[in-house]
């Protein structure tokens, strides 16, 4: 099993840090490269660069939380989403289909978490 993950590319978990201004304060955000490679398709459906798309985020977030504690974990955390959503039908595989024109209650009726648990066959579970 953990073949699967140990075989991963490295450069997707070497981490990389981008430059972005945040209502004119240069910020400085470290994630993995492969969330910066999910964000960047997520910026691309709505003809977004990603750091537009992280200053939308952020204020966003602003707007709705008041604060932000950990905003690169918040930006893990869309991206994890992002792809679940596009598993469970919530967001269309097809990329040129603009997120900002699905409809957000739609979408997240779709989400399926906490996800759901998987009986295993008993010599699964004595292994």
């Amino acid at each position: 099993m953990c073949q699967v993950f140990i075989n991963a590319d490295p450069h997707l978990y070497d981490c990389r840090a981008r430059s972005v201004r945040l209502h004119g304060v240069a910020t400085s955000i470290r994630l993995e490269n492969l969330f910066w490679n999910v964000l960047q398709a997520i910026a691309l459906r709505d003809d977004m660069s990603v750091p537009q798309l992280c200053t939308k985020l952020y204020d966003e977030l602003i707007d709705t939380r008041g604060e932000v504690d950990n905003f690169a974990s918040f930006l893990r955390v869309c991206c994890g989403r992002y792809l679940a959503l596009q598993l469970s039908g919530g967001i269309p595989q097809d990329a040129s289909i603009p997120i900002a024109s699905l409809n957000a209650q739609r979408v997240l009726a779709s989400e399926r978490w906490p996800l759901p648990t998987l009986s295993r066959p008993p010599q699964a579970r004595a292994a």
